[in-house]
């Protein structure tokens, strides 16, 4: 297994195999939460348009990290944290995250979307399936610069499907607040990053599910898969 840590929507262009699109704040760490909580089916799109041309749907989306104007939520877990979703249709839209699962559909064997919260599962997952290709896709800030939690991810995937030992890599996730994570604890930045979502964000292996991003029709749909 060839694993391959890449980054942003350029590297997009790059991947190949089995691509792991990850956006720890917070994408992906959202979508985990919405499958743990019953959601009958997430949507991810790029389009804003798009997501508002779902009848019926719950709509969850950011730009800028503020919430979408008429969405239900932005993209926070802990606007959703607890929230039973059975039965319900989800779009979701972000900045980053998204735009990577649409820039790598037409491109790799298979698309899967990591964060902290199911890094192990995703790992698993590859190590049952054994792909020759892994590509990991740090999507960082907006798609346009590295962020040291989606790298952190990376790393600590690229280590279990490795056989190396992660420990050192895990001693790395509380000094995330130091860096792009000190936007949670911004009092002037509540209003779009809450604090509590820090938390939620890097409680590592919270899910033990991969989420496998599945073409249906002219939707895509990321669907749980445990492991």
């Amino acid at each position: 297994m060839n694993v391959r840590i890449l980054h942003l929507l350029k590297g997009a262009s790059e991947v190949k195999g089995s691509a792991v699109v990850i956006d720890v704040f917070r994408a992906f760490t959202v979508e985990g939460f919405l499958l743990a909580q019953n959601a009958a089916e997430v949507i991810p799109v790029a389009d804003e348009t798009e997501a508002r041309s779902y009848p019926d749907a719950v709509l969850i989306g950011e730009r800028r990290g503020y919430r979408l104007p008429g969405f239900d939520y932005g993209n926070s877990p802990s606007s959703i944290d607890g929230l039973d979703f059975s039965g319900k249709r989800v779009v979701h839209t972000t900045s980053a995250g998204t735009q990577g699962i649409a820039a790598c559909m037409e491109r790799a064997d298979e698309v899967l979307a990591a964060a902290l919260t199911n890094a192990a599962a995703t790992a698993a997952y590859l190590r049952r399936n054994a792909p020759e290709e892994v590509s990991l896709l740090c999507m960082g800030l907006m798609g346009e610069r590295d962020t040291e939690e989606d790298v952190l991810c990376a790393r600590y995937i690229k280590a279990l499907l490795e056989d190396e030992d992660p420990s050192q890599i895990l001693k790395e996730v509380p000094l995330l607040k130091d860096g792009e994570g000190r936007k949670f604890f911004d009092p002037s930045q509540q209003d779009r990053f809450p604090e509590a979502d820090f938390a939620l964000c890097t409680d590592v292996d919270r899910f033990d599910f991969a989420m496998r991003v599945e073409r249906r029709g002219s939707r895509c749909v990321t669907m749980r898969v445990d492991v």
